[in-house]
Parts: C-alpha cells; sequence; structure tokens
C-alpha cells in the first residue's frame, strides 16, 4: 500500500471518533513518531510504498487511537514549554492552561533571590522541570503520591537535566507534611473535577487519565485548595506566594475559600478568557 493511500485510509478512520481537522493534527503526529515520515514526505513521494514494519506499528497505534486513547499516550510523549516529556497513563498529559500557570510564576517570581519552590501532585514533572529550567537559581521540591508517576518525572528531569527533590507523600495526610519544609513558592495543579462530572467528560480522558490526579469527592470539590492553605500556615516563608490551577466553575469559590487564610487572593484569566489561575499571598 502506497503512503498516499494508507494516509487516507488513517485519516477515515480516525475521523470515526476525530473531526477532521484533529484527526490530521494526530496522523501527522502519529507518522512522524512510529515511522518518522512526515506530510511533507507524503506530498513529495506518494506512491512510496510502506514496509510491512512500517505498516504493522501504524496499525497498532491506530488500535490503540480508536479504543479513544490519547494520541500522547500512544507516542509515549507531549510537549510543554518547548520540552518533550514522557507520559504513561500514570501521569496527566501536561494542558496549554498549566503552562501559563507557569508563565505567570517565572514572570513574578524569576527575580526573586534563593527561591525554593514546592510543587504539590506533580505528576509527569512538568511544573518543577520548567520551573528549574526557567529560575535556575531555584531550589525546588516536588511531591506526588504515586510512585508511578514520580518514577515518569525523575526521567524527564534526567531527560531536561533538571536538579529536583523529589518525595512519595500523600498530601492529604496531614501528619506527611513534618516530611516537608518551608517554601517562597507553593504551586499545585490539583485534583479539582467532582466525580459527578465524570460522565460528561471525554472517554479519551475518563477512561485513560488517571483518576486520582483529576477527581474529589462531589461533596469536596476544594479539598486540596483547602488542604493547601492550611498546609502553607506552617511551611510558607514570609511573604510567600501560593499559586494554583483551578476548576473555572469553582474558580470564585476557591478564591473565597482562600481568603480566608490569605489577604489577598486574586484569579487569573486563561488565554480563553476563562477563570484558571490563582494566586495567593500575604498569609494571616
Amino acid at each position: 500500500m502506497t503512503i498516499k493511500e494508507y494516509y487516507r485510509y488513517y485519516l477515515q478512520k480516525l475521523q470515526t471518533i476525530y473531526a477532521l481537522d484533529e484527526a490530521s493534527v494526530i496522523a501527522g503526529w502519529v507518522f512522524e513518531n512510529k515511522v518518522s515520515l512526515k506530510r511533507s514526505d507524503i506530498l513529495r513521494h506518494p506512491e512510496l510504498l510502506l514496509t510491512p514494519s512500517q505498516l504493522e506499528c501504524l496499525n497498532k497505534a491506530l488500535h490503540r487511537l480508536l479504543q479513544h486513547e490519547p494520541v500522547q499516550y500512544v507516542l509515549g510523549e507531549a510537549w510543554f514549554y518547548g520540552m518533550r516529556l514522557k507520559v504513561n497513563s500514570h501521569v496527566l498529559i501536561p494542558r496549554p492552561e498549566t503552562e501559563e500557570l507557569v508563565e505567570w510564576i517565572i514572570a513574578d517570581c524569576n527575580k526573586q533571590p534563593a527561591l525554593s519552590i514546592l510543587d504539590i501532585g506533580t505528576g509527569s514533572g512538568c511544573i518543577a522541570i520548567t520551573l528549574q529550567k526557567k529560575i535556575p537559581h531555584a531550589t525546588v521540591t516536588a511531591i506526588d503520591i504515586s510512585t508511578e508517576a514520580l518514577a515518569t518525572a525523575k526521567d524527564n528531569a534526567i531527560d531536561q537535566d533538571a536538579r529536583i527533590n523529589w518525595i512519595q507523600l500523600d498530601f492529604l495526610n496531614e501528619a506527611a507534611w513534618a516530611n516537608l519544609g518551608s517554601y517562597d513558592v507553593i504551586v499545585s495543579n490539583p485534583p479539582y473535577i467532582p466525580l459527578e462530572e465524570k460522565s460528561r467528560l471525554d472517554k479519551n480522558v475518563t477512561l485513560f487519565e488517571p483518576g486520582t490526579a483529576l477527581f474529589v469527592p462531589d461533596h469536596s470539590p476544594l479539598l486540596f485548595y483547602e488542604k493547601i492553605a492550611r498546609f502553607a500556615a506552617n511551611h510558607l516563608n514570609p511573604d510567600g506566594k501560593v499559586f494554583a490551577e483551578t476548576h473555572e466553575e469553582f474558580a470564585n469559590a476557591t478564591q473565597h475559600a482562600l481568603a480566608k487564610f490569605f489577604k489577598a487572593a486574586a484569579l487569573k484569566q486563561d488565554m480563553f478568557g476563562k477563570n484558571r489561575m490563582i494566586k495567593a499571598t500575604q498569609y494571616r
């Protein structure tokens, strides 16, 4: 089968679950990642025949994609802040909104001397690694409840030559806080989606991304923010700051909750005009 014929077949199959534009992007990623063929190669050499091993590799990827598995997991990688990071089913796929959160922290804090940062629920390590790379004088500690997630994050840090202090820890267990120090910046992209919303999410999220990194009990949507605020009482340095990603529908409630502990809690909109980030300062 020629490249042109098979690529057309690939697009048709992907369009059974994706719109054409998204299917085209996914197909392009898979062909380049799995068999080192770019779209320009397909246009220049449409009659080139794919080898049996190439077809087998692409077919395996297509089978996984048609089960709604995210393309990032199929490829084993995702891009974040210009870095190629390893991802798998133990870690969330980094999102553009999280890049905006990181950008906010860098702009706000990169001139502070001897900066110490704690990343709560690090997952792939995308936040911690980016902050250490972009603020090289910072000392960064990252924690996660999942040993598998930390293993992935450590691999990413090695690949990116980032120096991070990794700690496996259940942050909701307040007794474990004794294992942590004090910090100038506390950052988190915590679980914040109530379980009742699970049925409304796409299958590629609910079937494959780690639920412990996504969901909170319906009766406690602000669980992690309240824990972070209480943690800050004894672990945030004077003039320290807390940054977090938020659920757009609970952003105002999150701001109100943090205002009980901090004199200032400011929301920030993402590129789509949604309240998706918060910064809290001046602990009471």
